[in-house]
């Protein structure tokens, strides 16, 4: 065997030989480095993969790899191995699909084995477990199990957008919700009631809990399994996608040490993304954080997290209330619903407290009119309230594949689009799942409450006066933000009409 190396590399790909699962099991991988097939191994298992390499009738360059590089090719190993037995999972799952529904799914239940390295053999069980790889593989935010009449599907939420994944047997599917049901700790025999629970998957050495939701409909049931990410996940404010101007008037704002900060927008714009992305920014050994979610997203160590339950009597007035007698100095809550949150949470901002929170309204002005509709009186929203974010996820288009467009005459009168303006759509290719688009981009709308919007305030919470007066006075609303990605080729034309190029 040749000389030994010590290397740093993390974007190591895998090389396959024959007997690829004996060379895991000793703790040996290759990889190609300059059209050399090396065996890439650790101090830490040296031994054993000595004695595996000196087996071998081929001898390969050794090469010593850090332990971060060794974990990221080992997982790119496992994932080549499970690809390769997700083509035979479904044909494996029909043969069997005539098992009784109470068959041996126990033995798997709430163990806390890692998907990648399962070995387990019954088709259910590795269908399931194949279900949450590809789901995360594909950078799903939420799996969807419906029944028909005569067949059962599964989808995926990718970028906000439902897609097909694949179609089965409806005897096939009650065994995977049956399943589904186990590892949930919830009811198998339970089929005319809705049941919600929760799950724990690790895979590719990450822990991540799964929400399930299953609801009785008319053909059987039906399941959405919502995936709950951790800290490590949370993008900063630059990886959140908002242009620079906005970064800088948004870390202004968290600079307060009390007041109200609101994130408005539909459900699913990214809402509780931002705030944990906030309060990432605010965290520091000497400043107490306490949440109040429903439910928790992102599970993070350096901030106290609540979560809402509301068979018990915890909403979100009753945890804030609580909160309150913690001695925080930020609180946030997962959502503003009712009079009584809005009243508990300007109390809290008028003593002292930093309170960062969400609301249901489609602009940034709006928020206004939804808090005088909650009955807050309109000198304390001028007291309290700091700033509100209006924020929308946009798709972005596929590099790889977006092709020139033209704005036809009616949709840039419409919309008042520059006519001349290239601009891009979306096709659909490999890379990009044949979607046309890749990853999303968060866009928003910032008002800050300085003194003109508080004299305001005083005569008027009409949402159409309050909007014509900040536009008056150059505040950016989304319409604007959305043109410039459409003009930058960055979105396509549908995708600023879907989240609302016309609001304005």
């Amino acid at each position: 065997m040749s000389g030994i190396e010590y290397i740093h590399d993390t974007n190591l790909e895998p090389f396959e030989i024959e007997d690829i699962n004996v060379a895991l099991k000793n703790y040996v991988l290759f990889s190609k480095m300059d059209d050399i097939v090396c065996a890439c191994i650790t101090e830490e298992h040296m031994d054993i993969a000595f004695e595996y390499l000196s087996k071998q009738k081929m001898e390969y360059k050794i090469v010593f790899l850090d332990e971060e590089s060794y974990e990221k090719l080992l997982n790119k190993f496992l994932e080549l191995r499970t690809d390769k037995e997700l083509g035979s999972i479904d044909k494996n799952a029909e043969e069997e699909a005539g098992v009784d529904e109470n068959m041996n799914l126990t033995e798997f239940l709430r163990n806390s084995g890692d998907i990648l390295t399962s070995e387990e053999s019954a088709p259910i069980i590795k269908f399931v477990n194949s279900l949450f790889y590809q789901a995360i593989k594909k950078r799903s935010s939420d799996i969807h199990i419906e029944m028909h009449e005569f067949k059962g599907e599964i989808r995926f939420r990718i970028d906000g957008v439902l897609t097909k994944h694949i179609e089965l047997e409806k005897n096939i599917l009650n065994l995977v919700i049956s399943r589904i049901k186990v590892i949930s700790n919830l009811d198998i025999s339970e089929k005319r009631i809705p049941q919600d629970g929760r799950t724990q998957i690790k895979i590719a050495g990450r822990t991540l809990d799964i929400r399930v939701s299953i609801l009785p409909v008319y053909y059987g049931e039906r399941v959405v399994m919502r995936i709950l990410m951790d800290s490590a996940q949370i993008p900063s404010l630059l990886e959140l996608g908002f242009t620079d101007d906005l970064i800088q008037e948004l870390k202004s704002v968290l600079q307060h040490s009390h007041g109200i900060i609101l994130v408005t927008g539909p459900t699913g714009s990214g809402k509780s993304t931002t705030l944990h992305s906030f309060l990432q920014k605010l965290a520091s050994p000497e400043k107490n954080i306490i949440t109040i979610e429903d439910p928790v997203e992102y599970k993070t160590n350096n901030i106290n997290q609540i979560q809402v339950n509301n068979k018990v009597g915890l909403t979100f007035a009753a945890g804030l209330r609580s909160i309150l007698r913690q001695d925080p100095d930020i609180v946030m809550v997962g959502e503003i619903r009712d009079n009584e949150t809005a009243s508990i949470a300007t109390q809290a901002a008028l003593t002292g407290h930093l309170v960062l929170s969400t609301l249901h309204t489609n602009n940034a002005t709006a928020a206004i009119t939804r808090l005088v509709d909650m009955k807050i009186e309109p000198f304390l929203i001028s007291s309290t309230l700091l700033a509100v974010l209006a924020q929308r996820l946009a798709r972005l288009l596929c590099p790889h594949c977006k092709s020139e467009d033209k704005i036809a005459e009616d949709y840039a009168n419409q919309f008042s689009l520059k006519k001349d303006s290239v601009i891009y759509k979306a096709n659909g290719c490999k890379k990009c799942g044949y979607t046309g688009y890749i990853g999303r981009q968060a866009v928003g709308e910032l008002l800050i409450m300085n003194d003109d919007i508080k004299t305001i305030l005083k005569t008027t919470t009409n949402d159409y006066q309050i909007r014509s007066f900040v536009k008056k006075n150059g505040m950016v609303f989304l319409t604007h933000r959305l043109k410039s990605l459409l003009y930058e080729g960055k979105i396509s034309l549908d995708e600023a009409i879907r989240i609302g190029i016309k609001d304005d």
